[in-house]
C-alpha cells in the first residue's frame, strides 16, 4: 500500500521524512505510527509514488533533514546498511542503523542521531513502532555536545582538500 505525500509546511517542525526503496508492511506501519503520534510525514521515493533506489531515497531523506525541511527522518532499505552508508554521505546527517529500541535510544542520547535507519527485512511492524518511539522520545544528552561537535569538525575536515586531518 503506497502512502500519498503530504503538503510540506514552511519549516520542519513536527515533520518526519520517511523513505524507502520499496513500500511494504514495515514502511506502512512506520507512516501510520508517525501520523498516530500527531506528526506530519514527508514521504520519499516509492512511498511518495516516485521511483528511486536506496541511494537516491537516502539522499532525498538526508537532505530534507540537513536543510531543515524535516526535524528527523526514518529511512528503510532491505538490510538498512546501504541506506545508512548513503544517508551519512549527506553533510549534517547523523544516521543510525538500529535493530532495537535500546540502540535507538543510545543513538539519540549519545550521538544526537537525526536519521533512524531500519531494515525492512528484520523489523516487524511491532518492532518498527517500538524503535520509532524510542528514537523520537529520547533527547540528546547535553554532556555529549563536545563529542557531537567533533563529528561536525570531522565532517568539515573530510570535505576540505587533504591536509593534516582533524587532530593534527
Amino acid at each position: 500500500m503506497s502512502q500519498a505525500p503530504e503538503q510540506e509546511p514552511a519549516t520542519g517542525h513536527g515533520l518526519v521524512a520517511v523513505g524507502s526503496d520499496e513500500s511494504n508492511a514495515s514502511t506502512d506501519a512506520a507512516i501510520e505510527h508517525l501520523r498516530t503520534r500527531g506528526l506530519k510525514v514527508l514521504a520519499a521515493g516509492p512511498l511518495a509514488d516516485q521511483p528511486g533506489d536506496w541511494v537516491q531515497v537516502a539522499e532525498e531523506v538526508g537532505r530534507s533533514v540537513a536543510e531543515g525541511r524535516a526535524e528527523r527522518a526514518v529511512l528503510f532499505c532491505y538490510t538498512g546498511t546501504g541506506a545508512s552508508i548513503a544517508v551519512n554521505k549527506v553533510p549534517g546527517v547523523r544516521g543510525a542503523l538500529c535493530v532495537d529500541a535500546e540502540t535507538a535510544r543510545g543513538a539519540r542520547r549519545w550521538n544526537d542521531a537525526n536519521v533512524l535507519v531500519l531494515s525492512y527485512r528484520l523489523a516487524t511492524e511491532t518492532l518498527v513502532r517500538e524503535i520509532i518511539d524510542a528514537f523520537l522520545d529520547t533527547e540528546a544528552d547535553p554532556t555529549e555536545a563536545d563529542t557531537i561537535a567533533q563529528l561536525a569538525n570531522l565532517e568539515r575536515a573530510a570535505s576540505e582538500p587533504a591536509g593534516p586531518g582533524l587532530f593534527g
